[in-house]
Order: structure tokens, then C-alpha cells, then sequence
């Protein structure tokens, strides 16, 4: 199939890196300035509407000295509507979304593929020119792009656009800037041709546009009333620590320190991790309550309201808050804007008496019954995503994903038969672990106290983690003394030794492979090293690639290790170190997000609104009446064509507002 190369140059004077796309395309002044396509193997062509002329293209500069081919939207349009023309972009969504604004079309992301998803799924970094660099294309893009960018892309200091005969000489190269974009973009699109993604992953994309577009309402009532509490609750916190300080900004760091050390204090740091032992150390009382106060100034529980209010679109709705294959490793999703991926958990014992407080404004009242008005504005987030008019939510997610695939995967077969049973993994890897009935060590039994430590083993040793994983996991924090971590990690590896088998299995043939020679792991997972990246074949079809692989003695093990360039600080690419438990980690969390993929296919396909995902977490918005949390979770738990007996399990609850359960 023929393919249609796009690149697009825009105007808004809304910020697109706080708001996202869709409130950038909603200003009043969006237009497009510049559309850049290739058809196929043609030349690139330009068509120009930086003028106010009706929107016709316009040359500057003399066609003497403009040799670039000029467009026309006669010619364009008809090509993109075409559905047996692939339109390719870098960032697709945001050319979808830009050329539907402009041209008041509907443009179906089936007939779209995304260049930067391809990149991703290749472990390539993610701006387009790293990933030209990193493929030594013989076209890069053009270095003075941000500075054309700024000038002709985003409004002067003084609010208007700059137009381009303003600055006629600029603007030439503004547009061959967009002419190089393309032919870098098609570059790296015919480059990575040769590695094609399977139809599944096409279709994911497909489904992850859809789900973007139909976006999440907003309950504004509360957005509002959260955004005047915390401001009205910030302003007295700063007048009481003005008032015991002195201070003119008590929130500066330098000038609260100063006045610490005046009254006999030694203080390096005032982040929250120090503001517990200075308070322990505090003086006196206006010195403890001024620590207080700090520490209850420097609670971020609003800028999740003010992401929403950033991103809140005409029809009440935040879009586009989920990045497809944002996890470059295993290819798992990300949060994008509101990030709905680090939301905090809610353990008020009444959310909805809370928000019915926060909502009438009655704010006294509130801080009565719930505490401190940031923790309870932190405990309100999730629910200010709401249904639809006339419906709910069905929220179902997967019960222990990880832990039943990994064992899947590895083969522990009293793992799975617990999962098919019971399901009480901690408890039954407690007994596996101590040697004790698994009913013992139920609640209310004799050995209940050995829950906790099967419980963060498990969540702690399943990727090669020891001692240092388990007090990350929270083993300290639960009272588990440091002294017995360890034997803790052995017991856990001696009940699950196919697990550990597992790791030390697939570095093996990940280093086999490298060195030249494939290999197949539990008749599941396949290792292959070609046109210089080493290619991990999920059970589900899919492929992991780590780029330019390279073994390298490692001193401290006495042993080779493998090694990969991925993304480093800034984006760029960095050499880094692997092994049996990361490489174990990346298969097991994306075998997991593909049978979250599968789930939210069959869930589409069965008339599921699903509005956003959180890792293993659905969020459907149902009218009254349809569907039901039983079905959802039977088609969840529905076994997969490609993952015989993988035993999963969904559980889940209705709801008038997003939470945790």
C-alpha cells in the first residue's frame, strides 16, 4: 500500500506542552502554517498558508530562489481521505488531531501509522532528530528549528503572530525546515520498515487514538472549589509563618535556614525527608510549628487539579492523557498531562461526604471532619473524574498480573495452581517459604504474622531482587527486622527455583544470541540478534529490541555482560548494563501489557466505553443499564489464544466517581 508522508507546522498561542493537543487545536487562533507531504517515492511537496489570503499558497521570495515543489490542497485533501493511502507522520496523533481542527474532517487513525511508535517499539530515543542521529541517516533535521519554531509557531512577547513577511528570509527557511522534516521522517519510516509490527499492535494504536479522543469528564464544581480552597488554605499558612518569622517569603529555603540557624538549628536540607528530624530536634514550639508550617506548605496536592484545568477542553473533557508504547522497554503505556499513572491512593472513609464539603465551599467544616485540607484536595484527585451524564463507571483491573505471568513464563507450577485456586499468593508463598499450613497463616490463624513477609517477597524477589529490594518494597516499614532480609530472599528463591532457574535461562540465551546463535526458551520466548539488535519474541507475537547490543567482561562477576544502548539522561543514547532478572522484568511486564492490550480489544469490541487505564486498570463509562462489572470481568479473565493456561482473574466495582477500592 502506497504511503502518504505529513508533516505539519502550527500556530497557537496556547502551550502545547501544558495543555496537550487538543486544547491547543480548540484556541481561536490555531491554524496551520505549513504542510509538508510525500507520496510515496515523489518529492517532497510544501503547500504554504502562513498568510491571512484565504489560506492560499503563498512564495515570498522569487521562484528563483525557492526551488521547493509547491502543494496544493486540491492535491492534498482528496489524498487524505483516501482510505487506500497509509498516512505516516512522527507523532501522528498531534497531525490527526491539527488537520481534522483545520479542515473539519474526520481522519480514522486505522488508515494511520505513527513513525515514533515505530522508533519506540525498536528501543530508539524518542525527539526525531535523536532518532535520525542514532540511525546516521544521510539527512538530519535542521539545527535552527526551535529558533524558527518560536518564531513564527508561538505569539511575540506583545501577543500577535508573527507573520511571515515579516520576516520573508526566516520564513524560507522555516519552510524548507518543513520540507527536511518530512524527508527525515520518511527516512527513518523506510529504515524501519524492514522490522513490521504485527497487526495486533496496529490495531492497539488504533483503539488507544479512540480511547484519547473520547477522553474523561471532569467534575468542574470540585476542580474549582479544590483550586479556592488551596489557594485560600496557602494564603494562611504563609501569613501565620510570616507572622512567627518575619520572613518576607517563608517557602525560600535560604531565608527560612538563616532564621533556623539564628535559633540554634544546624540545617542542610528542608525537603520533606529532613522536615521529620527537625521537628524532632525543634527548640521550642514557634520553632516546631514553623517546621509544620513549611511541611505542610510544600504538600503538592493541587497541581494535579491545575494539570486538569490546563488540559479541560470545550466539552468539559480531558483528552490525550495516555502516551501509547511510553514505556520504550516493555512498551507498557504512560501517563501524559494529568499523568494518571502516579495518582494518589484514597483512604478517606468517606470520599463522597468529602467532596460534597469541598463542593458547597464549606471549607471549616471540612478541615473538621477530614484533617488538614491538602491531605484531603491529594485524597480527592482520582474523584474528580467522573462519568458521563446518565452513566457510571466500571472499573476492573487484573488481580497479581505480574506474578502469574512471571510463573507462567518460568513454569512454577504451585504458583498457578494457587492462582487457579484460592488466589492467596502471599499466604501460600508464606507456607511455601516457612514450611507452614497455608491456613495458619490466613487471617486470624496462628502464623498470620508471616503474610507480611511472603507478601513483600513476593513483590520484592520475582525479578532477581535481594536485601536492597525488599526494604524498597516497605519490609522495614512493616517491621520485619533488617537482620533476617536475608535469609527472607533465600527462602523465597528456594520455594520458587524455577523462577530462579528462569533468570539465569535467559541471560544465557540472550548472550547465546548475541554471540550468533538464536535460541528458544520454554517453547514461549524466542532470542534472535539481527541488523544489529537483539530481538526478544514475546509469547504473544510481539518483539523487544534492545539496540546494538554488546557484550562486555564485567570485572565484579567475572563474566561477560550484556549490554545495549538505550535512553540515557535527556533522551540521548547511553550504553547500559543488563541482566537474567531485568531482562526477566521486561518480559513479564510486557507479556502483562499484552494481555491488557487483548482485554481492551475484546472490551471495545463489546461495546465498552473505555475512557482511561491506569497499568493494570480499566475505566469504562457505561449509561445506566449497560454492561455490567460480571461481564467485564469474565471477558478480562477470558483465556488468551496465546497464553494457554494463563490462569487470569479480574476484580473490580461501580462507581459515581473514579477511586480505589
Amino acid at each position: 500500500m502506497i504511503e502518504l508522508g505529513i508533516d505539519l507546522e502550527t500556530y497557537s498561542s496556547v502551550d502545547l506542552t501544558k495543555t496537550g493537543v487538543r486544547p491547543y487545536v480548540e484556541s481561536p487562533d490555531f491554524r496551520i502554517l505549513l504542510i509538508g507531504y510525500k507520496l510515496g517515492n515523489q518529492l517532497t511537496k510544501l503547500i504554504d498558508l502562513g498568510e491571512d489570503e484565504n489560506q492560499k499558497a503563498l512564495t515570498l521570495l522569487p521562484p528563483e530562489l525557492s526551488a521547493i515543489p509547491e502543494g496544493s490542497l486540491d492535491e492534498f485533501l482528496p489524498m487524505l481521505t483516501d482510505p487506500e493511502l497509509i498516512k505516516t507522520a512522527y507523532n501522528a496523533p498531534f497531525e490527526r488531531t491539527c488537520l481534522e481542527q483545520q479542515f473539519h474532517i474526520t481522519l480514522p487513525p486505522e488508515q494511520w501509522r505513527c513513525t515514533m511508535v515505530q522508533a519506540a517499539t525498536l528501543g530508539l530515543p524518542g525527539t526525531l532528530a535523536q532518532v535520525g542521529a542514532a540511525l546516521g541517516l544521510d539527512k538530519q533535521k535542521m539545527t535552527e528549528g526551535k529558533e524558527l519554531i518560536r518564531t513564527f509557531c508561538s505569539p511575540t512577547k506583545d501577543g500577535h503572530r508573527r507573520l511571515p513577511s515579516e520576516a520573508p528570509e526566516k520564513w524560507e527557511r522555516f519552510r524548507q525546515y518543513n520540507v527536511r522534516d518530512v524527508d527525515v521522517e520518511t527516512d527513518i519510516r523506510d529504515r524501519l520498515s524492514k522490522f513490521p509490527r504485527p497487526q495486533a499492535e496496529h490495531d492497539a494504536w488504533a483503539l488507544d487514538q479512540k480511547i484519547n479522543e473520547r477522553g474523561v469528564r471532569i467534575d468542574t464544581g470540585l476542580l474549582e472549589k479544590a483550586l479556592e480552597l488551596d489557594k485560600d488554605y496557602s494564603s494562611q499558612l504563609r501569613a501565620e509563618a510570616q507572622r512567627l518569622t518575619g520572613l518576607e517569603n517563608p517557602r525560600s529555603d535560604a531565608q527560612l535556614k538563616r532564621w533556623l540557624t539564628e535559633r540554634g538549628m544546624e540545617v542542610e536540607s528542608l525537603d520533606k525527608n529532613a522536615i521529620p528530624d527537625l521537628l524532632a530536634a525543634a527548640p521550642d514550639q514557634i520553632t516546631k510549628r514553623v517546621l509544620q508550617l513549611r511541611q505542610e506548605m510544600g504538600k503538592t496536592s493541587v497541581k494535579k487539579y491545575e494539570a486538569m484545568q490546563r488540559g479541560l477542553c470545550r466539552d468539559g473533557r480531558v483528552h490525550n492523557t495516555l502516551q501509547f508504547y511510553g514505556a520504550g522497554r516493555t512498551g507498557r503505556w504512560a501517563g501524559r498531562q494529568v499523568q494518571m499513572h502516579n495518582l494518589p491512593q484514597n483512604k478517606l472513609n468517606d470520599l463522597a461526604l468529602a467532596r460534597q464539603l469541598v463542593k458547597s465551599g464549606d471549607f471549616e467544616m471540612l478541615e473538621m471532619a477530614f484533617g488538614s485540607p491538602s491531605f484531603v484536595l491529594s485524597q480527592l484527585i482520582r474523584t474528580a473524574f467522573i462519568p458521563s451524564e446518565g452513566c457510571r463507571f466500571i472499573i476492573a483491573d487484573y488481580s497479581a498480573i505480574e506474578a502469574r505471568v512471571l510463573a507462567w513464563l518460568a513454569g512454577e507450577q504451585w504458583v498457578l495452581d494457587e492462582f487457579a485456586g484460592e488466589g492467596l499468593i502471599y499466604e501460600a508463598t508464606a507456607a511455601m517459604m516457612f514450611h507452614a499450613e497455608k491456613n495458619d497463616i490466613k487471617k486470624g490463624g496462628p502464623k498470620t504474622d508471616l503474610r507480611s513477609k511472603g507478601k513483600v517477597a513476593t513483590l520484592a524477589c520475582g525479578y532477581q531482587g535481594s536485601v536492597g529490594a525488599l526494604i524498597n518494597m516497605g519490609a522495614l516499614k512493616s517491621g520485619i527486622p533488617e537482620d533476617e532480609l536475608p535469609g527472607i530472599v533465600k527462602r523465597w528463591r528456594d520455594a520458587n527455583a524455577n523462577i530462579v532457574d528462569f533468570w539465569y535461562q535467559v541471560e544465557d540465551c540472550a548472550i547465546e544470541a548475541v554471540q550468533g546463535h538464536p535460541g528458544r526458551l520454554n517453547g514461549m520466548v524466542e532470542f534472535e540478534c539481527k541488523a544489529g539488535y537483539l530481538f526478544i519474541t514475546l509469547p504473544s507475537g510481539r518483539k523487544l529490541a534492545y539496540f546494538q547490543p554488546e557484550l562486555r567482561r564485567e570485572p565484579e562477576f567475572n563474566k561477560m555482560c550484556l549490554t545495549y544502548l538505550g535512553k540515557g539522561q535527556n533522551g540521548r543514547l547511553a550504553r547500559q548494563k543488563t541482566y537474567g532478572g531485568k531482562l526477566v522484568e521486561n518480559i513479564t511486564q510486557a507479556t502483562a501489557r499484552d494481555c491488557l492490550r487483548d482485554a481492551m480489544t475484546a472490551l471495545d469490541a463489546a461495546g465498552y466505553n473505555i475512557v482511561f487505564h491506569v497499568h493494570d486498570e480499566i475505566i469504562a463509562d457505561m449509561p445506566e443499564g449497560k454492561g455490567s462489572l460480571a461481564e467485564m470481568q469474565e471477558i478480562m479473565s477470558r483465556p488468551l489464544p496465546w497464553a494457554p493456561g494463563l490462569p487470569l482473574r479480574a476484580a473490580g466495582f461501580e462507581a459515581d466517581f473514579y477511586m480505589k477500592d
